[in-house]
């Protein structure tokens, strides 16, 4: 799949929709971030907070593979959709 910011935003609002399905794991994600309903009600449309949806999903193999089964997406796809999102450039270190 070749992948654009705006296909990045689908799969980041895919994720954002998976997560708030996923009750106990929306409220750890509530937790760890400091936002409340009010906060991802905005952030459905802002590319940042969509990103930061998905580095939440990276955080564990298995809510990787479990979003990408619900989503039909391969499971590489929420990392290469991340590097279109505000804050998920890959630094170059050379």
């Amino acid at each position: 799949m070749l992948f654009t910011a705006a296909s990045a935003e689908i799969i980041g609002l895919k994720a954002l929709e998976w997560l708030a399905a996923e009750d106990d794991l929306f409220m750890t994600f509530l937790g760890s971030s400091g936002a409340d309903l009010k906060d991802v009600q905005n952030g459905a449309s802002d590319p940042a907070f969509l990103g930061s949806v998905l580095d939440f999903i990276l955080m564990d193999d298995q809510w990787v593979q479990d979003f990408c089964n619900h989503a039909t997406l391969e499971y590489d796809a929420p990392y290469a959709a991340r590097q279109f999102l505000p804050g998920g450039e890959i630094p170059n270190w050379t």
